[in-house]
């Protein structure tokens, strides 16, 4: 069986976001530990593992995504990255439709331009009061916070881009933070900082308890991102956000109804046999 590492949202080798993808043969899903096992061997913030479904149903292939520690309920850039890695090896005809356990019916297609473009439910996010003892976290007070429903994430919008990228959050603390309010992760966002920047806003994202110290680019965030920022510029067409991690990579979101499109690029940088 191969296994394979992509480069997510990004055109460059060793930029954006790593994922481990593997594309299973048809049957039965492998026992649960051994997923999580190679996930945890790939050490990749998620690993995508695709099981082609009979032909003539709802969607043509169920996924499921493993970060280190744990099974996780969505991922954009594994996602994008298992549409690259079907692409290469001619198993797309058409759209992609995914099965997925937690997060419903996904989509995928891809561009003659060589991008992909990930159709995703959207994540309207609802203001809450700031968590008890994230500022102190984060190192900087937050603007506002809002929670994005069933994503699991809180959405920290802070003062400026700059803040955004200043941010050197305790990351036991944050772990501990997050797991008492029940989220995934952490979203810090800003507007970007020039009109003139070829993104819209930024962002970075934290999950040290599932075994995410930072993750270099999150799509499966920008289905938050997106409709909090296009409500908030009153912008109606595409959207770029730039993740600021130390990566970087850029997502091109725009909202369609309920529904985030999601367009990135991605680069095979690794192929190996997994022999277990």
């Amino acid at each position: 069986m191969r296994i394979q590492i992509v480069d997510a949202f990004t055109t460059r080798p060793f930029s954006g976001n790593p994922a481990g993808v593997c594309l299973l043969p048809a049957g039965e899903w492998p026992d649960d530990l051994w997923l999580q096992r190679i996930a945890a061997e790939v050490n990749h913030s998620e690993t995508a593992f695709a099981l082609p479904l009979p032909a003539g149903g709802e969607a043509d292939w169920e996924i499921r995504w493993f970060t280190p520690l744990v099974e996780t309920n969505l991922c954009g850039h594994a996602t994008l990255a298992t549409v690259h890695t079907m692409r290469r090896e001619g198993l797309l005809n058409g759209p992609v439709r995914f099965h997925s356990r937690f997060s419903g019916p996904l989509a995928a297609r891809a561009g003659e331009d060589g991008s992909i473009t990930l159709d995703f439910p959207a994540a309207p996010a609802t203001e809450v009061p700031v968590p008890e003892g994230l500022a102190e976290t984060l190192g900087v007070r937050p603007v506002a916070t809002l929670r994005t429903g069933a994503l699991g994430d809180l959405l920290t919008v802070l003062p400026d881009e700059a803040a955004v990228r200043a941010v050197r959050p305790d990351l036991a603390a944050l772990a501990e933070l997050t797991r008492r309010e029940e989220l995934r992760g952490i979203v810090v966002t800003a507007a970007a900082a020039s009109a003139d920047a070829e993104y819209d806003f930024v962002s970075r994202f934290f999950s040290p308890a599932e075994g995410i110290p930072e993750d270099p680019v999150t799509g499966s965030a920008h289905t938050a991102l997106a409709p909090y920022w296009s409500a908030r510029q009153g912008r109606r067409g595409s959207l770029t956000g730039l993740q600021a991690s130390a990566r970087t990579g850029l997502v091109r979101a725009s909202l369609q109804g309920d529904r985030v499109h999601l367009t990135g690029d991605a680069v095979t940088v690794l192929e190996a046999t997994l022999n277990v």
